[in-house]
């Protein structure tokens, strides 16, 4: 039994030797981005029995180790430390889930590096290159925002597909279909102006303006006023429209009604909103003369560029300062996320452990991203510098103790032979 010495110390070097290889690569990656570190398991190898006559009769384990072996190496799953970030196209996961990625191979790998950004076709790739598996909007036809979205809401787990926009898109117009006016007109017989910016179909800027005159007969115990409204170009150098009416005020200067209506707007009909009681236009004596107006619609935009925000949503911006999201980064989930197979530190595969990838619904039904998300941020390397070199120098400990009890073996075998001799 002198020569198991030998195997034992090798079984040994080698445990010792797995467990540095797999602390090394740790210590390698403590600086990578989304990366998990690995743990081991090692494990006694099948004892040998010896030869004795008490065999079978006696409460006494008669029987010699014969090493140890690695069993098993396990994925450590804590979060790794936040790392600020110059892009909102970089993202941290708060909680537990995992990113989709896709490269050309079209195998699925699942990842928490979020270092993404946009490639020169407008691919939300990662920095090796994968696709970004999420939902489109599907609110984008030829280049041109067809509906704008507040949110794109998560789809199925098989409709995910790559990120992918348009590098130019534009924003269409929406024509002006309401102006409000509110202030103050006073009592006195001087004429007033207020005027507002509407938006025409072509997504034109034009000018609607109201002139109010007192009318030359009155009525008491109010007063009453003519007023006429025009749309012009901003330049006044085209007419589109001219309105005529009157207004009616109480004695407290509130608004009892009027006759104008809508006027129109180079073929957008516009609803002229003058308020009533004393909300809107009113004709109050010993007040400051005011005017202010309030109107929808907005002029076409160019885009800006795509970011990312909090919840995953890829959001377009324009150049007439409106937003719209057209799109959404995908969070997968896991049953058993320790069973997920590794690829490399940073990416993982699927695999029967870990069981198949599902989304979080709320109580809906609505698919969610189950997590929280953070932009201009991105999740460090979970391994701790400290914690890995003192395993390491333990390791190297148990290697030179195994590499000891060869070196021992190996001298109880020559002083063997030459007590033989």
């Amino acid at each position: 039994m002198m020569t198991q010495a030998f195997y034992t110390g090798i079984a040994g070097l080698r445990s010792s030797s797995s467990g540095i290889d797999i602390m090394s690569d740790n210590i390698a990656n403590v600086s990578t981005t989304g990366f998990k570190g690995q743990s081991y398991e090692f494990s006694s190898l099948f004892d040998s029995a010896l030869a004795t006559n008490n065999s079978g009769k006696s409460s006494v384990n008669s029987s010699i180790g014969q090493g140890a072996k690695l069993t098993a190496t396990n994925i450590d799953l804590k979060s790794g430390t936040m790392v600020l970030s110059d892009r909102s196209t970089d993202l941290a996961l708060q909680g537990e889930g995992w990113f989709g990625i896709i490269g050309n191979n079209q195998d699925v790998y699942y990842t928490r590096d979020g270092s993404f950004n946009f490639d020169v076709d407008n691919n939300l790739v990662a920095n090796d290159g994968s696709y970004i598996l999420g939902t489109l909007g599907n609110n984008i036809s030829e280049n041109t925002l067809t509906t704008p979205l507040a949110e794109v809401p998560l789809g199925g787990l098989n409709t995910q597909e790559k990120l992918r926009f348009p590098k130019t898109l534009a924003y269409p117009p929406e024509p002006t279909t309401t102006a409000k006016f509110l202030g103050n007109i006073g009592t006195t017989a001087d004429v007033r102006t207020m005027s507002a910016a509407v938006v025409d179909p072509a997504g034109v800027k034009n000018d609607l303006r109201l002139e109010f005159t007192k009318s030359a007969v009155q009525t008491p115990p109010g007063t009453q006023w003519d007023v006429v409204a025009q749309t012009k170009s901003i330049d006044g150098s085209t007419v589109y429209d001219t309105q005529s009416g009157t207004i009616s005020f109480g004695s407290a200067g509130e608004l009892l009604s009027t006759t104008l209506s809508t006027i129109d707007n180079n073929g957008a009909s516009v609803a002229i909103d003058l308020g009533s009681d004393f909300s809107g236009v009113v004709s109050l004596d010993n007040t400051e003369i005011t005017a202010s107006s309030l109107a929808n619609g907005t002029i076409g935009g160019d885009l800006r560029g795509y970011d990312i925000n909090k919840n995953g949503e890829v959001v377009a911006t324009f150049t007439n300062g409106k937003q719209s999201s057209v799109g959404r980064i995908a969070v997968y989930h896991f049953r058993n996320d320790e069973g997920l197979g590794r690829v490399t530190g940073t990416r993982f595969a699927e695999t029967t452990n870990s069981g198949k990838p599902l989304f979080y619904q709320d109580s809906s039904g609505q698919n969610i991203i189950g997590t929280d998300i953070t932009n201009f941020k991105l999740e460090g390397s979970n391994i701790s510098l400290t914690t890995g070199l003192t395993e390491l120098i333990i390791l190297q400990r148990a290697y030179d103790a195994n590499s000891k009890s060869i070196t021992t073996a190996d001298q109880m075998i020559q002083k063997a032979l030459t007590m033989h001799k």
